[in-house]
């Protein structure tokens, strides 16, 4: 087990656009790591951001409400917008649609997706975190089973 390779895989699964759904196929393809070890670094270093992203965005906001400018104005009717618009659907599905927003492996989706909406939407800290953690794992496993499928497919297309 290579300390480099647990390292960057664990970076790579921390930033907002590659999370896991990047940092599995590459430590699996590029790195030549097991699924059964790029899996649990993937999903130890997409969920870290989370416990300070969610907090950290309340407190950002509280901070920028206070200052004088556009700037809070500009944040406040974006949030009300997004509440607007999906206000229905979250009340409708609740958990399930923040599990789903994260589970899902599609661009813009994901922990960081998922941090975001659980503030625009005041999921409280203790909910969000669990919730999210669930759609990591989920996304986790989908993506595991999409590269080792590809994998084997490759090597199939290979020996022919």
């Amino acid at each position: 087990m290579d300390f480099t390779n647990l390292l960057r895989t664990l970076l790579v699964a921390m930033t907002p656009i590659g999370e896991l759904r990047l940092a599995i196929p590459f430590a699996i393809w590029t790195l030549g790591m097991p699924w059964y070890q790029a899996l649990p670094i993937s999903l130890v270093g997409n969920i870290l951001p989370v416990l300070v992203i969610v907090p950290g965005l309340d407190i950002a906001s509280r901070l920028l409400t206070h200052l004088p400018g556009p700037g809070s104005q500009l944040l406040n009717w974006r949030i009300r917008g997004v509440q607007r618009t999906y206000a229905q659907r979250f009340l409708k599905y609740g958990p399930l649609l923040l599990v789903a927003l994260v589970a899902i492996p599609l661009p813009f989706t994901g922990a960081w997706t998922g941090s975001l909406a659980a503030w625009v939407f005041r999921v409280p800290y203790r909910v969000a975190v669990p919730l999210i953690a669930l759609g990591v794992v989920i996304a986790g496993v989908l993506v595991t089973l999409l590269v080792e499928a590809g994998v084997h497919i490759w090597l199939v297309l290979e020996e022919s």
